[in-house]
């Protein structure tokens, strides 16, 4: 069904469902074939705007569960049950989308695929290892506006990945190294003052 669509369409069509609470399940059967990039992207943009712990903690945790099933060549991502069940209200889903939808559609029109080897199963399993690292990064990320590059980043491979696009995945492969360094810097800024006490 979406194998052709754009980002914006599949988007759209999650936040037209029926009923006014989505579970992930139902999320998960809607992204079906885009279900491990698309997930990406949306763990992705909570972490694009200030966010209070533990946003960025629960964010991080589930993509690098993401992350690892792309590693060992998952063809869909599992959730546990638990997760799959619980729901949103579609109107946060519709508030969401409609937000994103600007910043997304505007990248479309620049976007569209190219430098394919990064489309390859091989390509995809040292994507997922690198999703990886900055989920890690994510997790120790400075709090409330220290893990915006790396959400930043997080969002422009999974869209990448999503419109097979090469030149957006390494756009978000170099802002994911600056959020990296912060991570690391805040991580030793940590560990050099509790040396400094103790």
């Amino acid at each position: 069904m979406f194998s052709n669509a754009r980002t914006s369409q599949i988007l759209l069509a999650l936040a037209s469902q029926p009923g006014e609470r989505l579970t992930v399940r139902d999320i998960m059967a809607v992204l079906q074939d885009r279900a491990f990039a698309l997930l990406i992207v949306l763990l992705g943009l909570p972490n694009c705007l200030p966010m209070p712990p533990p946003i960025p903690l629960v964010c991080g945790l589930l993509l690098g569960l993401v992350a690892i099933q792309i590693v060992f060549g998952r063809e869909a991502p599992w959730l546990p049950g638990q997760l799959m069940n619980r729901s949103l209200a579609r109107t946060d889903v519709e508030r969401a989308v409609g937000r994103a939808m600007p910043a997304f559609r505007k990248l479309e029109r620049f976007s569209r695929p190219r430098m394919t080897f990064l489309d390859t199963p091989v390509a995809m399993r040292l994507m997922g290892a690198i999703i990886l690292v900055m989920a890690l990064g994510l997790l120790f990320a400075p709090p409330f506006v220290g893990q915006i590059p790396l959400g930043l980043a997080v969002c422009l491979v999974g869209l990448g990945l999503v419109e097979r696009d090469g030149l957006v995945i390494i756009g978000g492969l170099v802002i994911g190294s600056v959020g990296m360094v912060l991570s690391l810097g805040f991580v030793y800024a940590i560990v050099t003052g509790l040396e400094t006490i103790f």
